[in-house]
């Protein structure tokens, strides 16, 4: 695992299953239909059950670059935050509207007073944002979002690949080069 504090607030870096992680809430890799699909998306409402799923429908889609929540049904984490990433193109819009999904989760994990949160590598499986391109957009809005005024105390990248943690471990400290603010280095 590889960590940062910043204004005492703990960013975790992890090879993990987000399915399996006690945190007030994960963030699900979703489509902008809420649908399902395969992935994180599959493994979180499959292990999460059937009352995601209807919730989802119930809130009938969400789009690219938002985020909305759900139940967390089956799951350790008491909520699902289905954020939307966009469909890499190659286009300046990609960063931001990636950018846009992670400050939405955020948001939205404030608005629900949460303490923890669980983050996938948004975008990077079927969508196919390059992980290298994507993690520096993911860390810049978690750490943002955690240097400013938040209820978050813990937020745990689970990623799954050895190759993808080392890409956000790459990036974080590049980033640690960049940002003074942090508490560690």
């Amino acid at each position: 695992m590889i960590s940062q504090t910043v204004r005492g607030r703990r960013l975790e870096l992890l090879r993990a299953d987000i399915t399996t992680l006690a945190v007030d809430a994960v963030v699900n890799a979703a489509n902008a239909a809420l649908a399902g699909g395969g992935g994180v998306d599959g493994a979180i409402h499959r292990a999460g059950g059937s009352s995601i799923m209807e919730e989802c429908r119930r809130i009938g889609g969400c789009p690219t670059g938002d985020a909305v929540v759900t139940g967390g049904g089956r799951l350790p984490a008491r909520y699902v935050i289905h954020a939307v990433a966009p469909r890499y193109r190659g286009s300046s819009d990609d960063a931001r509207l990636l950018r846009s999904a992670y400050t939405r989760a955020l948001e939205q994990a404030r608005e629900l007073g949460l303490r923890t949160i669980a983050f996938p590598s948004l975008g990077t499986g079927a969508y196919g944002y390059p992980v290298w391109e994507a993690a520096p957009i993911a860390l810049g809005a978690i750490l943002e979002h955690l240097g400013g005024e938040t209820t978050l105390e813990l937020v745990r990248f689970a990623l799954f690949s050895d190759a993808d943690l080392a890409a956000y471990a790459a990036a974080l400290e590049e980033l640690r080069r960049h940002a003074p603010q942090s508490d560690d280095r």
